[in-house]
């Protein structure tokens, strides 16, 4: 389950990331390019190799300095000139394919994540900010990669580079290695303890940093209100607090590491200074070499250095454990609303037929508060029906749970007597049109944001639902016509443009249920005309279901549906409605002007 992280008691909620073990979920991603990974782990291992010959090359050089043969000592160097171009085209090829192999599972992980979440309901992003979803694709992928693209080939080499230059070591002299391994013990107690409260730390840090980026998002994406209520100061100290405490969490994650570094190079070199100090007097004794002493430092250094770096990737590894924890979760994430494993076909042609039986529905936001409470609807095929009542009523529900962006509590609704949770989603909303009460305009083209509609929609049928929108003669006005940029959100737009462009769209869909969510609600009197005569020409061949707090645009529909606090209080035509002189004739005196309009 993926919670919101809003505030620091929530964090400390989230689960933690217990070992290393979450980036072994990262191998899905990276089986598919295993010759790939192959080739980048042969390349790694050649430079270790290579590393560790170079040192025996050196020990040459120096034995060999006092040689009367000056071509021997031409030879070692000349082998050591070979052995550091080795190196340099190993690591050349090994930086070239690790990245590569960073960059390819990085995107493929982006793209999973997407298509995952892009298909979980409303219900889940009611638990989560769109923010910090975002985050976790772009910050949390970025760490991933960077611990796949560098730090775990860093990782490998120097974990192969301080096996192998403990053996060669070993084999230089025992004594000394065996002094050294006495110092391993005083390095490893504080990686681990540091380590565990290091991983700790990142996971936090990651986890206010998802929740900055969520601020931010909310905030930006509503930015002419929040200037229109001056709210500037306000937005700038929330996101500035949620900010201040992501680098407070940051500042204790990169203190802990420091500390790590420092106790772990200290121990490290302090070993390796007395070690040093004990071969020198075995050589002032005549007990070894220079050339030998001077290996054994060589791959002393390199074994200790190889410990630093590992002392150091270990805290990326343990922020990438938390990062790839956080993008699984999101893969994993338990939806309520889910397709069947064994789906039944939607019959075509579609009908249109749609009954709610005894649904029960309460938004997860919100148990407590009944959206609907055993409501019982039949919509016949072609009929249309509208939804008024006041604010609140559970109208647009009903519209929500047609297109099943929920599952109701308790009850069913059916579409041509299958109900909804026995078919795929994506099988019946192919047979459904919807107009948002707040329409959606895509950040591209008028064209384009008409024929989300239907995507294989030629231009004539684009510019033909335009102009049935009353939408054709404002976008033939835009300075590149129908390929005008809109901006995104719409910003260009009026609110009585977005709405005929989302009108438009429906129209082009041309689906048998049409769903129509105060879809005139912000349009001026001769475009709400021109559009209500193109609603009643589609509701003629199709079910339409239409919520509306305008009467006005209601008194055509078949059957007039008048809700209250999730019931059905009423129903039947226009005037039948106002002669019973119930909520329904209240709510139509409260919005027409006379007596006349009321009868008519």
């Amino acid at each position: 389950m993926v919670r919101r992280a809003s505030n620091g008691a929530d964090m400390l909620d989230r689960e933690k990331s217990k070992d290393m073990g979450a980036l072994s979920q990262l191998w899905p991603f990276l089986a598919p390019y295993k010759l790939l990974l192959l080739g980048a782990l042969l390349a790694l291992v050649l430079t270790a190799s290579v590393s560790l010959i170079l040192p025996l090359a050196v020990r040459r050089v120096v034995d060999n300095f006092g040689a009367t043969d000056g071509a021997i000592l031409d030879l070692y160097f000349t082998a050591a000139l070979g052995v550091a171009g080795l190196l340099a085209l190993g690591t050349g090829l090994r930086y070239a394919l690790v990245t590569r192999l960073g960059e390819r599972v990085v995107a493929d992980i982006r793209k999973a994540v997407f298509a995952r979440v892009i298909g979980l309901s409303p219900a889940f992003f009611e638990r989560l900010m769109t923010g910090e979803v975002l985050s976790r694709i772009t910050t949390d992928t970025t760490l991933i990669l960077s611990v796949i693209g560098s730090s775990v080939s860093i990782a490998l080499r120097n974990f192969l580079i301080f096996l192998g230059g403990l053996v060669l070591m070993l084999f230089t002299s025992a004594k000394l290695t065996a002094m050294v391994l006495l110092i391993v013990p005083l390095v490893i107690v504080p990686i681990l303890t540091l380590g565990r409260r290091l991983r700790v730390l990142s996971r936090e840090n990651q986890d206010w940093i998802a929740a900055s980026s969520g601020n931010a998002s909310e905030a930006l994406l509503s930015v002419q209100t929040v200037q229109a209520f001056t709210h500037e100061d306000a937005s700038r100290d929330a996101f500035g607090d949620v900010t201040e405490e992501s680098y407070a969490a940051a500042r204790k994650r990169i203190t802990t590491r420091a500390l790590m570094t420092v106790i772990v190079i200290f121990l490290v070199f302090s070993g390796v200074v007395c070690v040093l100090w004990i071969g020198a007097r075995d050589v002032r004794a005549g007990g070894m070499t220079a050339g030998t002493l001077v290996q054994f430092v060589i791959y002393s250094v390199m074994v200790a250095g190889s410990v630093a770096a590992l002392s150091e990737i270990w805290g990326e590894l343990q922020r990438a454990a938390g990062a790839t924890e956080r993008l699984v979760d999101l893969l994993h994430a338990t939806d309520a609303v889910t397709d069947p494993v064994q789906a039944t076909a939607l019959p075509r042609p579609v009908k249109g037929a749609i009954s709610f039986e005894r649904v029960n529905f309460a938004y997860p936001s919100r148990p407590e508060q009944p959206a609907l409470d055993d409501l019982t609807l039949t919509i016949k095929p072609g009929e249309t029906v509208a939804l008024v009542g006041p604010s609140g009523a559970g109208k647009t529900t009903i519209v929500q749970l047609i297109q099943r962006f929920y599952n109701p509590d308790h009850g069913q609704v059916t579409l041509d007597d299958i109900p909804l949770s026995q078919m795929m989603r994506a099988d019946f909303r192919l047979e459904m049109a919807l107009v948002p009460q707040d329409p959606v305009i895509f950040a591209t083209s008028a064209r384009d944001n008409i024929r989300f509609g239907r995507l294989d929609a030629t231009d004539e049928e684009v510019e033909n639902a335009a102009r049935a929108a009353a939408a054709h003669d404002f976008i033939a006005s835009l300075p590149d016509g129908y390929d005008s940029y809109l901006g995104e959100r719409g910003v260009m737009l009026s609110g009585g443009q977005k709405q005929r462009i989302a009108i438009a769209r429906a129209i082009l869909r041309d689906a048998p249920v049409l769903l129509l969510d105060e879809a005139t609600s912000a349009l001026d009197a001769e475009s709400e005309r021109a559009v209500q005569q193109a609603v009643d020409a589609m509701a003629r061949t199709r079910t339409t279901i239409i919520v509306a707090h305008r009467l006005a645009t209601v008194k055509k529909a078949d059957r007039i549906i008048v809700m209250d606090q999730g019931r059905i209080v009423a129903e039947g035509t226009h005037d039948s409605l106002v002669a019973q002189d119930g909520l329904y004739a209240r709510l139509a005196r409260l919005q027409f002007t006379s007596d006349t309009a009321l009868s008519e």
